[in-house]
């Protein structure tokens, strides 16, 4: 008994499957305006917060009166446990910073001033000496020789030290504490190598503070505990001194007796800060106190050591409670006082040398921290205006400005910690102040740049800005370096970009050109070109409109290297995002652009990230470029880029789909152009055997077969599909199919075999060809995956099923194209080799089930063999015995309770 193929009809079967239909009267995903005010209604009468529908319409009159109630509510001051907790993360980060920013040599030579640290640092016992001996006051000798001394070596002296202090206080020898912390505190006074200044200073302000809250608590515990050990009263945080003991009053004002008894000013001033908060438990308003010790820094003659001293000053302020503005101001302007003589030589110029650039490096992480804390402390008082008038800014019309030059470090961290606000409304005054200030501390350039960069984070006042960005341009203008001008102008490109100044962009953008003309661009020059352009290309969305731009090309030309390949990168995406490229200039522009990213690629590391993306961004590119109906000009483009960008194997897959769609438009217009569509049928046919992926090479042939057989190039049709065939066999042997994995395999072999439906067969040469060559290469692959066979001849009996019908259920688009319904209708010879093929195609079919060693997916492939061979085949008996047969062979790999097997058995009905 032979097979019989199933008749079937393709449109009943279409319409048991359709769902009933009925027109609605609404489409389901619109909103009436009624059910929408109501939905804002039940939100805003909602209790939560935080609920938000992001489906919802926006109440605009709504967000309006929200707006204005939170600038009404907004306040700019600050808590003071705010200020608190911010001060406490600077302090730690500035203690990070000064160790880490300023290294040593190993070796360091030492002052004799040091030599202290040598003498030995065992804790001493008590001896009836001297007031004086017992402070640690004896004057040191300062003649003899400089020691030299391992960096390493030298702290951990430091460290012993310490270590010395904390034994001695648990012991209770309060004596030997305080002479060793006087010791370590003496460390402070050289300044012989300046780098290793701010780590000694680190080291000694730490032990300071351990001191400090160590005389604190003893003082503490003693006002609230008698001799024996009895709680007199619990001290809350805002005691006063009338709440304190008369012994525990004593104690603190013999502690300060110690230290008021210390010969050398700075260890005294040191020593009495770090027990500053002590003050507390003697008077409620220590103004008296902070008065004196500011006037005492300032007989501090050493730059450093005086500015080190205030930031610690300033520092402990914050632990004693009573730090307002009136003290930092003053800190500030003595601070500028002590900087004044080093500014100007003997010859009264102000000239940087090594020497001024490493102390102001030093120095400007103290003063970094003291601005904060002063503009911390003004947003608290809610008095930055008044901070400001105090140190000579901008409210005071009376005095001009020209006389109000500061101290350009001092100005430039200021201005960095301003509120933004206050930065927007006293620009002009501020950068009156900048041109003022041009000292060797601190670079003007960054001053601009810095007043440029704040500007950008706030909102601009329209009124002076022409006349401010005027004004900076003038004064960029003036430095002769390229370097310099860029610097300052790249931190107002974002100002000039939204603000639509197109008249100072144009000027902007002349003058890079008339500075960098017939010049070579150093690094630096590059990196702040860089950042212009790429604001540029941030801004617009449209490439054109850059393009546009004065001298944007010429600017363009002037970059190399790494910051020419971000350029280029950027201007590629931004290509590429907004659509088709059509206009011919964009193109050519663009083609540059790729070739020069091209060039830089690592095809030794293709698969970095860097370079999967310049490729992605190339090929994106190739794929976007539409020259219109100027066809011819676009494949020649095609051919261009093929050769220009061999390299890339994710640009050939594009290269054949542009040309493929360009055959299809072609088809597509009236005037079909046969000529043409062969020509990019040919340019496919060449380009396909350079796709290294072989699913992704035969996808291109299946899909170019398309093509030619819309065309009605049926030759042509066919050839690609024999080299589908090709392919297939040139897989196959070496790896078994193992290089792609079994699902990818039969999807190509399904799409192949669906497009075998419209093609025509071939009398003369058999009317199923094709079909024979893929299944001759099946069958002679002895490695091909088991699994792989069985799918694979799954669609091939499929395909003939389909072919034996007398209606086939789709056909070619052109309707040139005859199918082979229609072509062989009424010969029986055609139908009758199509059932003889279906028998040796089911015979090989149950062989490979045998073949497969797991007995898992022998399981599966049996069941998915019978389920095709049920719904291509009548049921007959020899077509059911096949099929009990595959069933038997599922069960006894699967077992009976198989669901899949339970399915298709009831499926079967046998």
């Amino acid at each position: 008994m032979e097979f019989e193929f199933r008749r079937r009809d393709y449109g009943a079967d279409h319409e048991s499957h359709l769902l009933p239909r009925s027109r609605t009267q609404k489409h389901p995903l619109s909103s009436p305006t009624a059910s929408r005010q109501h939905q804002m209604k039940t939100v805003r009468d909602n209790d939560s917060p935080d609920f938000f529908d992001p489906l919802r319409g926006m109440d605009v009159n709504a967000s309006a009166e929200d707006k204005v109630e939170e600038e009404e509510e907004e306040d700019t001051s600050l808590s003071t446990e705010a200020v608190t907790q911010e001060l406490t993360r600077e302090w730690k980060s500035l203690k990070r910073i000064l160790i880490q920013r300023f290294p040593v040599s190993k070796v360091i030579s030492f002052s004799p001033i040091s030599n202290v640290i040598t003498k030995g640092s065992k804790v001493e016992t008590p001896s009836a000496q001297p007031h004086l001996e017992e402070t640690g006051s004896e004057q040191a000798s300062l003649e003899g020789t400089a020691k030299v001394m391992d960096q390493q070596e030298y702290l951990a002296k430091v460290r012993e030290l310490i270590d010395g202090i904390t034994k001695a206080w648990q012991v209770e020898d309060r004596v030997t504490s305080l002479k060793l912390s006087i010791k370590v505190t003496k460390l402070l006074m050289d300044t012989t190598v300046l780098q290793f200044y701010p780590t000694v200073f680190v080291v000694v302000t730490d032990m300071l503070d351990m001191v400090g809250d160590m005389v604190w608590e003893r003082i503490k515990e003693k006002a609230e505990h008698d001799v024996d050990g009895t709680v007199i009263c619990t001290l809350p945080n805002d005691f006063q001194a009338s709440d304190i003991c008369l012994e525990a009053r004593e104690t603190c004002y013999n502690w300060f007796c110690k230290v008021g008894s210390v010969r050398e000013l700075l260890p005294r001033i040191y020593l009495e800060l770090a027990i500053l908060p002590c003050w507390r438990f003697l008077i409620n308003q220590p103004r008296e106190v902070l008065d004196r010790l500011v006037m005492m820094v300032r007989g501090l003659a050493d730059p450093l050591a005086s500015l080190y001293c205030r930031l610690y000053m300033v520092h402990r302020m914050q632990k004693l409670g009573f730090c307002n503005s009136g003290y930092l101001i003053k800190c500030v302007k003595d601070i500028e006082d002590v900087l004044a003589p080093i500014l100007v030589d003997k010859d009264g110029c102000s000239y940087i040398t090594d020497d001024k650039k490493l102390l102001f490096n030093l120095m400007e992480p103290a003063i970094e921290y003291i601005m904060k804390c002063l503009l911390l402390t003004g947003r608290q008082e809610n008095n930055v205006l008044g901070i400001l008038e105090e140190l000579g800014f901008g409210r005071n019309k009376s005095q001009p400005s020209d006389n109000s030059s500061h101290v350009s470090i001092l100005l430039h961290h200021l201005l960095k910690a301003l509120p933004s606000e206050i930065v927007s409304s006293q620009a002009m005054e501020i950068l009156h102040m900048i041109k003022c200030s041009n000292d060797c501390s601190f670079s003007q350039v960054l001053n601009y740049r810095l007043l440029g960069n704040r500007l950008c984070e706030g909102r601009s006042q329209e009124g002076f800005l022409s006349s401010l960005v005027n004004e900076i341009m003038q004064a960029a203008s003036q430095y002769q370096m390229l370097y310099d001008y860029l610097r300052i102008m790249d931190a107002y490109v974002d100002l000039l970009l939204q603000n639509k100044m197109e008249n100072h962009l144009d000027a902007l953008l002349d003058d890079i050109v008339t500075l960098a003309r017939d010049k070579f661009l150093s690094e630096e020059e590059q990196a702040s070109l860089q950042s212009i352009i790429l604001k540029l290309l941030s801004h617009f969305e449209d490439l054109q409109k850059v393009l546009s731009l004065n001298h944007f090309i010429e600017i363009l030309d002037l970059m190399s290297g790494t910051s020419k390949k971000s350029v280029n990168m950027h201007l590629l995406s931004m290509g590429t995002r907004n659509g088709c490229i059509c206009d011919s200039t964009t193109v050519q522009l663009l083609f540059e652009v790729s070739q020069g990213l091209y060039d830089a690629i690592d095809f030794v590391n293709i698969k970095d990230d860097d370079n999967r993306q310049t490729s992605h961004l190339i090929s994106r590119f190739v794929e976007m470029v539409d020259y219109g109906v100027e066809r011819e000009r676009h494949l020649l483009f095609l051919a261009e880029c093929r050769d220009a960008f061999s390299g890339i194997h994710e640009l050939k897959e594009t290269l054949v789909r542009s040309s493929n769609t360009m055959a299809v438009k072609a088809l597509k217009a009236e005037k079909k152009h046969i000529n043409f569509v062969k020509s990019c049928l040919a340019f496919s046919e060449v380009t396909i055997p350079s796709v290294t992926i072989p699913t992704k090479q035969l996808n291109l042939y299946l899909e170019t077969a398309e093509v030619a057989l819309l065309g009605g190039l049926i030759s042509h049709s066919d050839g690609l599909l024999m080299s589908v065939v090709e392919c297939l066999e040139d897989v196959t042997p070496p790896d078994g199919l193992k290089s792609i994995d079994a699902d990818s395999m039969a999807s190509v072999v399904c799409k192949l075999c669906s497009l075998l439906v419209m093609v025509p067969g071939n009398p003369e040469k058999g009317v199923i060809e094709i079909l024979k060559s893929i299944f001759s290469a099946t069958c002679s692959s002895s490695r091909a995956m088991p699994r792989v066979k069985v799918k694979i001849l799954c669609a091939i009996i499929l395909l003939l099923s389909t072919l034996v019908q007398d209606n086939l259920p789709y056909r070619s688009a052109n309707p040139e194209i005859i199918g082979n319904d229609l072509l062989f209708f009424g010969d029986s010879s055609y139908k009758n080799e199509l059932v003889s093929w279906s028998q040796l195609v089911v015979g090989e079919l149950v062989d490979a089930i045998e073949q497969e060693s797991s007995q898992i997916a022998r399981g599966n492939i049996a069941l998915e063999a019978c389920n095709c061979i049920s719904s291509a085949l009548v049921m007959n008996e020899k077509v059911s015995q096949l099929c009990l047969r595959l069933l038997e062979t599922a069960k006894g790999c699967l077992g009976a309770t198989d669901r899949y097997l339970e399915a298709t058995k009831q499926s079967l009905q046998l």
